[in-house]
């Protein structure tokens, strides 16, 4: 089940700053998220829930762009959700309301994430991060694609499947073998 949120951030004034926190509006991260249509992914997004029952499923923002952080430095997941919870610009990036100090989510969760947001759909807002203009001029805002693996080609301009290219090489390491070991007891047996 997916709930749309009606509270995206709109601005970096927004975002509820304890008391001597004092951000940059420059930052790139706070410029990355100005820079990404979120409204536009999150309408795919919720496509994937069709359900109206069962535990509501994470924000879009807090998804995709935990996977963004995550995929520009490499984190593990546990890396990734304590770097998270540090950095008070990681948490704009993913639409948190304000700093705060609990872990926004478990890392356990990033699994989810990552299945239904493809390296496509990340490849997909980068562009977006890119070269604003571009994307959404090619954006249709009343039929959105769905987040799906599909690549939105139509039958007649998918490429050709290529045949198999190059050479594969096997070494005889990942054979099985049947190698009796000192430790096996048929050695024994054998030798009586």
């Amino acid at each position: 089940m997916y709930k749309t949120t009606d509270k995206i951030q709109s601005s970096f004034t927004d975002f509820n700053q304890p008391i001597g926190l004092h951000m940059n509006p420059n930052n790139r991260w706070i410029q990355m998220a100005d820079s990404i249509p979120w409204n536009i992914f999150e309408k795919r997004y919720a496509a994937l829930f069709p359900s109206t029952t069962g535990n509501v499923a994470k924000p879009l923002r807090m998804a995709l762009g935990a996977l963004i952080i995550q995929t520009r430095y490499q984190f593990s997941d546990l890396e990734l959700v304590e770097q998270i919870q540090e950095n008070p610009y990681y948490q704009y990036f993913i639409g948190l309301p304000g700093y705060q100090t609990e872990k926004p989510f478990e890392a356990s969760v990033l699994v989810s994430f990552r299945k239904r947001l493809t390296a496509e759909i990340i490849s997909e807002a980068n562009e977006y991060i890119i070269n604003p203009t571009k994307g959404s001029e090619s954006d249709n805002h009343d039929n959105p694609k769905p987040l799906s693996g599909s690549s939105g080609l139509s039958e007649d301009q998918k490429p050709e499947e290529q045949g198999n290219k190059g050479t594969l090489m096997l070494d005889a390491s990942c054979a099985p073998s049947n190698i009796k070991y000192p430790q096996d007891f048929q050695l024994l047996s054998d030798a009586r």
